[in-house]
């Protein structure tokens, strides 16, 4: 009883003495202090005293290095190791290497403010602080203190030593910098708990710093000692209150930097690290801090010459530090300590309160049940998806928009912009031009001086010029150069054009421009990242839009807070799977059905695309051009869509038309086309004729009318040269008679009806394409370019690709044997097509899997995209309608739609309104507005060969949709 007793009263007094608001202290606290007393009595004093360092090794040091640590860990008890550079499976061996020598296992720390990779190889970077600092949603800064914290405590880490709460207030600061959140206090200690509020919540263990605030000086402590001037009660508003309240939500630890602030230390020159007014009297007794207290590394000299070797750890703990790290000369400093203890100037009550707050430490990461740490899949565990999904998120909210003219972004009225982009800055830009492409053709322009960027952007009327300095720490170069700050006020005067300037650089790189006054926009992206390029490019097209603001003032018209909310205007933007709900790793079946259908020589090479929720997640390229070609597969490839070209080009046509009352679903052929009154076809209604239940022949070969007894094209209707007479051409050196146009009308019109109700038929868009280019007086393909191909910004689809591409850039869709012999490349594949100059209302349109993406995707928003709106939504629902469905015919108006019965054009697990087309060719599209997907799938499955039907046989396709819906995380 006696004993139970004296052990709860020294709990009682033992959680007074270190106080009941401590962050050390954890839930099971009676056993915490129980093992916290049973370590610190089993230790010897010069073990106690080895508890208080913290040394530093480099996992890609030699083996001398680690040796050196595992004699310190016998021999003077180290209490811990803060790790720098290196790799995480190297630095994971030392761990465990080091644990092994302990008796009491050791405290390891690392400094990874953005991630591990501020040390490591092979792992991730997040955004800088100043780049979080711009978010206003601060669960997205929880998140990426979350996610660091884990791969820390992957990695056996139990400290790291962030968030840093400096307030930057000034510009000049050459060591925080971007590594501050921001020159707003509230705002920084908003962010700072968030951050280590996600990070403990990993269990991991924070530290705030640099103690008392080492925002406001322009001097680099590791090389000097900074001054930070300003009164108490100016700093306690300032530098201080970003502590006060992470202390004040569990902060656990505060690194003390070495600073001199001459209001709260009043010897003249003296390192706040050794300051016992700074250490304990401010932090420890006014402001209630009951956490670790951790020194900054006492090797920099803002410190070191301070004091002499091994002195400066005796000064450091005697002002009120527990952890002393990165000591010069543990021997040594371990040598004065117990000179010190010996002599009384170390009590033992002062001892016993850091090594037990260590010891704390210790317990609350778990060190009183020991794990040696996991090699197995450790850089996987590092490097996962999720990482990508937490730093896109956070990136699009920081994206900072702090001037828009004319509100000229997000860019509207593609068909009328000419854009030009312009690099500035020493690092790459690639993945910004990259994704400015593709939203809208944005030619790079390069000049030696101002007088070529004057004659080269004359015909321009956007300039985007993009910033972009290295993204490899936060301390690098960020400013333009002189050259740069002329070129950008002289880009910016020409009267022919707009300029936005983008900003991959930290804010104050805009301190040094003039004047923004001929600047229309300007965005800042904080940092060089790719995913910083790709979402600022998607900010300026309005795939997404912008809430951040600046976190400190970047210019005389920008003050801190500065930032211009934008709201996206419905164009695809581009992301990873997670964040639409679905998996990447289950998306890879679809890498391994189309690498079959390669194998099995079902086609030579394919784009596939998805995209769910306005979001293309999958966007891949197979194979190549041919089956000898020496290129591959590229997203600018150009396929002939053959049967695609029913939906994307003459159906909107057709749907504009019933929107302005010039065509209608009852209209019947006589309508249309007066000349078929007297024929079977008068009454086939356009409805019937879309649902491909008009009765009408699939398909006529009016090309064998064509061709002489060789079955060669004959003289009678063909020419090797173009003349007024023979307009069409075919293919090379191939041009049809412009008599032929009245022939192929004239045999649709003695066509009889067949009698099974339902045939799928090619000949009612013959009908639709007169009809529409008679009422316009425009062909068919010049009007959708102006309704709909241009206002959105395609620029690779298009009728008869040779006029505006090289051959190269288009897939060869046959080696064609039986009518051009040739090989068809540039030139529709379908024969009635090409007898039309290449322009049909059922086949004849080209294009890339990404921009077939934008049409299916502006259907599945109802007619709307990118800021305008193309089709009424009711439209859409009617044309999206089945109508026969009763009679078993599951079309729609010009969409096919899901089978009714057992097989058909889906996998079946698709939902009713869904809707999309198949092509001859090998091409395939649909969309499915309850799951919100996209699915595209591009193919040369005629190549050398039509009568190669094995991607057909196989259902490859409807096993490729089944996949992407599996991968669906439900």
């Amino acid at each position: 009883m006696r004993i139970n007793l004296y052990f709860s009263l020294f709990i009682f007094f033992g959680l007074q003495t270190f106080g009941q608001n401590n962050p050390l202290i954890v839930n099971d606290s009676l056993a915490q202090m129980a093992w916290v007393e049973s370590q610190y009595n089993n230790m010897s004093l010069q073990e106690r005293i080895g508890q208080l360092f913290m040394v530093s090794i480099a996992s890609n040091q030699d083996k001398s290095a680690s040796d050196k640590i595992k004699t310190l860990v016998r021999e003077q008890g180290l209490g811990g190791v803060i790790f720098l550079s290196g790799s995480p499976v190297k630095q994971a061996q030392l761990t465990n290497s080091f644990q092994s020598e302990a008796k009491i296992p050791l405290l390891i720390g690392t400094d990874a403010e953005w991630g591990l990779a501020m040390r490591l190889d092979s792992t991730y970077a997040f955004p800088w602080n100043m780049t979080l600092g711009a978010i206003q949603d601060s669960n997205l800064v929880r998140n990426i203190g979350n996610q660091i914290g884990q791969h820390a405590k992957r990695l056996g880490v139990h400290i790291n030593f962030a968030p840093d709460l400096d307030v930057n207030n000034n510009p000049r600061n050459p060591i925080i910098g971007n590594r501050s959140f921001g020159e707003d206090p509230k705002k920084v200690a908003k962010n700072g708990i968030a951050f280590l509020t996600g990070m403990e919540a990993a269990g991991v263990m924070s530290s705030g710093k640099h103690f008392p605030g080492h925002g406001n000086t322009a001097t680099d402590s590791h090389k000097a000692l900074p001054v930070i001037e300003g009164f108490k009660e100016e700093l306690d508003s300032i530098e201080l209150l970003p502590f006060k309240k992470a202390i004040a939500h569990g902060l656990s630890s505060v690194m003390v930097a070495h600073l001199n602030v001459p209001s709260l230390e009043s010897r003249e020159g003296y390192p706040s690290t050794l300051s016992k007014s700074i250490v304990t009297d401010l932090l420890q007794n006014e402001l209630g801090f009951k956490g670790l207290v951790v020194t900054d590394a006492l090797n920099m000299k803002a410190v070191s010459e301070f004091v002499p070797e091994g002195e400066v750890e005796l000064e450091a703990f005697l002002a009120g530090n527990d952890l002393l790290l990165m000591p010069q000369n543990v021997a040594k400093a371990n040598e004065k300590l117990m000179e010190a203890y010996t002599t009384g100037i170390i009590s033992e009550e002062r001892l016993a309160f850091s090594v037990k707050k260590i010891l704390m430490a210790k317990y609350k990461a778990g060190l009183n049940n020991y794990q040696p740490v996991a090699l197995e899949n450790l850089y996987e565990d590092l490097n996962t998806i999720e990482n990508e999904v937490i730093h896109e998120e956070a990136m699009e909210g920081a994206l900072t928009v702090v001037k828009n003219n004319f509100a000229l972004m997000p860019i509207k009225k593609l068909d009328i912009k000419k854009m030009a982009y312009v690099h500035f800055g020493d690092a790459p830009g690639d993945a910004f031009i990259k994704t400015l492409n593709k939203y809208a053709e944005v030619t790079p322009i390069n000049a030696k001086d101002i007088a070529g960027y004057r004659d080269q952007l004359a015909d321009f009327n956007l300039v985007i010029i993009g910033f972009h300095k290295s993204n490899a720490s936060p301390w690098k170069d960020y400013k333009f150069t002189q050259t740069e700050l002329y070129w950008l006020e002289e880009i910016a005067r020409l009267r022919t054009s707009n300029t936005i300037l983008t900003v991959f650089a930290k804010p104050y790189a805009l301190l040094d421009v003039a004047n923004f006054d001929a600047i229309d926009g300007v965005v800042m992206a904080y940092q060089n990242s790719d995913i910083a390029q790709e979402k600022a490019a998607e900010v300026i097209f309005g795939a997404i839009g912008t809430n951040g603001k600046l976190p400190v003032s970047a210019h005389a018209e920008f003050p801190v807070g500065t930032g211009i909310a934008l709201k996206p205007i419905q164009r695809l933007g581009y992301s990873i799977p997670e964040r639409v709900g679905m998996s990447s790793t289950l998306l890879t079946a679809v890498d391994s059905l189309v690498q079959d259908g390669l194998d099995s020589l079902m086609f030579p090479g394919a784009q596939v695309l998805v995209a769910r929720r306005g979001k293309v997640i999958y966007d891949k390229n197979f194979g190549k051009p041919t089956y000898d070609s020496s290129k591959q597969i590229t997203d600018s490839s150009i396929y002939d869509l053959a049967s695609l070209t029913k939906i994307l080009s003459t159906l909107p046509m057709i749907m504009k038309m019933e929107e302005e009352g010039k065509i209608s679903l009852n209209d019947t052929f006589k309508d249309l086309i007066p000349e078929y009154a007297d024929t079977e076809l008068k009454d086939v209604t356009v409805l019937k004729a879309l649902s491909h239940y008009g009765r009408l022949p699939s398909w006529i070969a009016f090309y064998l009318d064509t061709l002489n007894k060789e079955r060669k094209p004959s003289n009678e209707f063909y020419r090797n040269n173009p003349s007024e007479a023979f307009p069409y051409k075919v293919a090379e050196q191939l041009y049809l008679t412009r008599s032929y146009k009245d022939s192929i009308y004239n045999r649709i019109g003695r066509q009889s009806l067949k009698s099974n109700r339902y045939r799928y038929s090619d000949v009612g868009y013959y009908v639709f394409k007169e009809y529409i280019e008679n009422i316009y007086q425009k062909p068919i393909d010049v009007l959708i370019d102006e309704f709909l191909f241009r206002p959105m910004g395609l620029q690779r689809t298009l009728y008869n690709p040779l006029k505006k591409f090289d051959k190269e850039e288009i897939v060869p869709t046959e080696e064609d044997d039986y009518y051009r012999y040739q090989t068809v490349q540039g030139y529709v594949h379908d024969m009635g097509a090409a007898m039309q100059g290449g322009v049909g209302g059922h086949a004849g349109l080209f294009s890339t899997a990404n921009e077939v993406a934008k049409i299916m995707q502006m259907y599945l928003q109802g007619g709307y995209y990118g800021g305008e709106r193309f089709l009424n939504e009711r439209t859409i629902r009617k044309f999206n309608t089945c109508y026969f469905c009763n009679n078993n015919v599951r079309r729609g108006v010009g969409f096919d739609k899901p089978q009714l019965e057992d097989t058909g054009p889906t996998c079946g697990c698709v939902s009713r309104k869904s809707f999309g087309h198949s092509g001859f060719t090998g091409t395939f599209t649909w969309a499915d507005p309850d799951e919100e997907i996209v699915y595209v799938f591009l193919s040369n499955r005629t190549y050398p060969s039509a009568t190669n039907n094995l991607l057909i046989k196989s259902g490859l396709r409807t096993r490729i949709q089944q996949a992407i819906y599996d991968s669906i995380i439900r």
